[in-house]
């Protein structure tokens, strides 16, 4: 692997990496996830942190809109 790595100009380990993601992506690891499922992950890792921010949102806005209910109102003078 050290020796094909030199001749294609990139790093031992990088190589490693591929050959072990190619082996996974093949079926043959069970000990990483496949490019598919890597891509899965990160896209509901995604979702998560939208969903995360939309629940701080809706919160903010409940808390804001218990206080504009609760707040006592004054009546126009005539």
């Amino acid at each position: 692997m050290t020796h094909v790595a030199r001749d294609l100009g990139i790093h031992k380990e990088a190589l490693r990496s591929w050959v072990r993601q190619a082996e996974a992506d093949a079926g043959e690891r069970d000990d990483r996830l496949t490019s598919s499922e890597l891509e899965e992950l990160k896209q509901l890792r995604k979702e998560n942190a939208e969903l995360r921010r939309a629940n701080e949102i809706l919160k903010a806005a409940s808390v804001f809109f218990a206080q504009e209910i609760d707040r006592p109102r004054t009546r126009p003078s005539r």
